[in-house]
């Protein structure tokens, strides 16, 4: 889970951050520590990315949050199994006392990143503390939660003062580079001091969630099946100052399963304006982005070319959209997406894996939907302002609204709740 953003929180309980023995993986049981990570769970591109990470390393990490076998329970109990496995071979050894971690991602393209790994205190959304945005697929959480049950363990992560900059400058516990070009540095920070300053500062802040919805939902469904005081109190999170790193919004794109094109514009005919792109796809996304400019607008694909839909009816809009929410809610993309698009023109169940998949990557949702002749929904991100300005109204956004970044790696760092 990445937990980013936070901000004065003088009349909450604020934010608890606890230290934990992380579990990490030794570096000389495995071939390189880039090899044994991965982007988190809800990012891999099935199946050629999992293949791929599966392919990389014997102990990549993706066989403990992804899982492969024929039923959801033999998954789980997979898991477990290689865990347990990895602990007993010493793949995976325990630090020697409780710390907070510093985490820093980099790149070239100028992106620098750095925040705090640890056991935050799960709170509920009336306490105002962890600020959600958008909304979580039931079975998503379900999932998760027997996956965590089974390895009794949070295995991805999901506020800072001057202390990160000053570990910062130290020599790390580990440092790697990944594939993607970033690299990767961590730091572990134990002495009392500064774990007090740190929980000193955090305790006047909320933070708002950016990736790990269906995480953090998996988090308070595990601490309300524990009788407190139990380690499923807290869950693994990173929290990042985004006043000093700020953040990138990236959109999540839609794959419907079993709609090809020609029928998905086909049911647009009066409703939206339809155009046909003849452009390659950096070029189609400018023209998206144009039109978002203007209103409501999602590029489709998976024929061999784009199409661009913009100019919604007013009365379709007015028709479809619930009238109860906020006027920034109802103007979202996300929302005419789904509220209208999906349950009522194209008719797709929006939570069946069956019928529609959520990507990250673009160029992956084209291929996919050219390959497996369904409808590729492109969208353009919504921007952080409004993310924030909803969330603080209590307001969330329709699942999947948003990608932020850069993710942290998947395998740095680990938590086992017996430990």
């Amino acid at each position: 889970m990445n937990t980013a953003g936070h901000s004065e929180a003088t009349t909450h309980r604020g934010l608890e951050l606890t230290p934990f023995r992380g579990l990490r993986y030794d570096p000389d049981r495995v071939g390189s520590l880039a090899a044994v990570t991965s982007p988190p769970y809800d990012v891999v591109v099935r199946p050629d990315g999992l293949h791929h990470l599966e392919s990389s390393d014997p102990h990549n990490i993706v066989r403990l949050i992804l899982p492969q076998a024929a039923t959801p329970s033999a998954r789980n109990e997979q898991a477990a199994g290689t865990l347990r496995r990895w602990l007993s071979e010493g793949v995976l050894t325990t630090d020697p006392e409780p710390g907070l971690y510093v985490y820093e991602q980099r790149h070239g393209d100028g992106m620098l990143q750095r925040g705090i790994i640890g056991a935050l205190r799960v709170s509920d959304p009336a306490e105002q503390v962890v600020l959600p945005h958008e909304d979580v697929m039931p079975h998503v959480v379900a999932d998760r939660a027997d996956l965590m049950r089974a390895t009794s363990a949070n295995l991805e992560p999901p506020a800072t003062t001057d202390l990160i900059e000053r570990t910062a400058g130290l020599p790390p516990l580990l440092a790697t580079t990944t594939e993607d070009g970033v690299s990767h540095r961590l730091w572990s920070v134990t002495g009392p001091a500064d774990l007090a300053t740190i929980q000193t500062d955090l305790a006047r802040h909320q933070a708002l969630i950016a990736d790990g919805h269906h995480r953090w939902a998996t988090y308070r469904r595990l601490r309300a099946e524990h009788p407190s005081p139990s380690p499923w109190d807290h869950g693994l999170v990173l929290l990042v100052d985004t006043a000093r790193y700020p953040l990138r919004v990236r959109a999540i794109h839609r794959l419907l399963h079993g709609l090809p094109v020609d029928r998905a514009v086909a049911a647009l005919h009066g409703l939206f304006r339809v155009r046909r792109l003849h452009a390659a796809l950096p070029e189609a996304l400018d023209a998206l982005a144009d039109a978002a400019c203007a209103g409501n607008a999602f590029l489709l694909a998976g024929d061999g070319s784009f199409h661009l839909v913009d100019r919604p009816d007013p009365e379709l809009l007015a028709r479809t959209i619930p009238a109860d929410r906020p006027a920034a809610w109802r103007a979202l993309d996300a929302t005419v997406l789904h509220a209208t698009l999906l349950d009522h023109v194209w008719r797709v169940p929006e939570d069946s894996p069956a019928h529609i998949a959520y990507i990250h990557d673009t160029a992956a949702t084209v291929a996919k939907a050219e390959r497996d002749g369904g409808t590729a929904v492109l969208m353009h991100p919504v921007r952080e302002e409004v993310v924030r300005d909803l969330a603080r109204q209590g307001v969330t956004m329709p699942r999947k609204s948003t990608s932020f970044g850069p993710k942290p790696a998947s395998g740095l760092v680990l938590r086992a709740l017996d430990v």
